[in-house]
């Protein structure tokens, strides 16, 4: 089907406000998402000077020829692709302005492999069961604005480093994150980075 027909699956409200460097959202836009009355997958990044950007990926043998994206006219590239699954493994092809093709990554993948792979995934944000009534009750009879704040930013996998080569979660420093920062004296903890990358030293 042509791109005129799938306009309506994009925001390009978000894609103006990201162009002027304003976008609050912008993960609900760019990257891999999936509309679901079509059956559908729809693929945005961000190349202005691209010549030509393709989608490759597990569904389509890595074929550029099969998912080329078709460019806006905001400096974006966009593509509907069917049939697609969770898990799938995908990454832009992109031919730049010198000639050159490379892979990249997506920059708003919501899921990506391990070392030494570097794919994005195919993946579908929430599913996640909150169980945080209690602090955010607690927190909004604080007045935040009144309230000191020390902030201590950290990255988990580094903070404590395990047994081989096995990075530290959240689970496992937990206990012991949580006793040190009440002896230092902060008040509030910054985890980054916040999505998924394929570096382990990001």
């Amino acid at each position: 089907m042509p791109m005129k027909d799938f306009q309506q699956y994009i925001n390009q409200d978000e894609i103006y406000l990201f162009n002027i460097g304003e976008a609050q959202q912008a993960y609900a836009t760019f990257g891999c998402h999936p509309v679901g009355e079509t059956g559908m997958h729809r693929f945005l990044v961000w190349a202005p000077n691209a010549r030509c950007v393709s989608v490759v990926g597990d569904f389509n043998a890595w074929d550029a020829s099969k998912n080329r994206m078709e460019r806006l006219d905001t400096g974006v590239f966009a593509a509907f692709i069917p049939g697609l699954s969770e898990g799938d493994c995908y990454k832009y092809q992109i031919e730049g302005y010198d000639g050159r093709t490379v892979l990249k990554a997506d920059p708003f993948a919501f899921h990506a492999e391990v070392r030494p792979k570097t794919a994005s995934k195919v993946w579908k944000p929430g599913g996640y069961d909150w169980h945080d009534e209690a602090f955010l009750r607690r927190r909004s009879e604080q007045n935040i604005l009144s309230n000191a704040m020390a902030v201590y930013e950290m990255h988990i996998g580094s903070w404590r480093k395990r047994e081989g080569y096995r990075f530290a979660n959240l689970r496992d420093v937990a206990d012991e994150l949580s006793d040190y920062l009440v002896e230092m004296g902060f008040t509030h903890v910054e985890i980054m980075p916040v999505t998924e990358y394929p570096l382990d030293d990001s």
